[in-house]
């Protein structure tokens, strides 16, 4: 994937059947995911052209103009939906897109190596970052508080944690 694509949705399934599907925006403001159309598919090849009709639980009903079947808009489910980074706002000083933050590497206060970050995910209460250390076979989430995060340096590629205590 390009460092110049941000997902900023996925398609979640067909919704009817005269073409319409289900997008789920990952957006800040959900609606803003048309304002970025034409959206691209993760390799850059394929290209939609996104109108959302009407908002539905847990996302959006949407028209894409090459879609007129159910079974096109089937065939679309788990597509993930790419917009340019220059097509994007501009973030304050301590706000990140993910895909900025995956890959960066993990150091205690200290300057202790922790790990690389892995994912980050949000499972609806806050961001965690997960940390995967070297040698470790498995991931440790890390809280992405301005606590537990006090500084992520996106030039150097690295963060400098605070973790709470065991957590490593």
């Amino acid at each position: 994937m390009s460092d110049d694509l941000i997902c900023v949705g996925a398609i979640s399934g067909a919704y009817g059947v005269h073409g319409e599907v289900r997008v789920k925006s990952f957006c800040a403001d959900p609606e803003d995911i048309e304002t970025y159309s034409p959206l691209v598919s993760e390799d850059g090849k394929r290209s939609f052209a996104l109108a959302l009709i009407r908002p539905m639980k847990n996302g959006f009903v949407a028209r894409i103009a090459e879609v007129a079947t159910k079974e096109q808009a089937d065939a679309l489910k788990g597509t993930q939906l790419f917009a340019r980074r220059g097509q994007l706002p501009h973030l304050p000083d301590d706000e990140y897109y993910y895909t900025d933050l995956v890959g960066l590497d993990v150091f205690d206060t200290g300057g202790t190596a922790l790990g690389r970050v892995k994912s980050v995910q949000n499972h609806g209460a806050s961001d965690l970052l997960e940390i995967h250390a070297p040698g470790a076979t498995t991931t440790v989430l890390l809280p992405f508080t301005k606590a537990a995060v006090p500084t992520v340096d996106l030039s150097a590629r690295r963060i400098v944690a605070d973790p709470p205590e065991g957590l490593f």
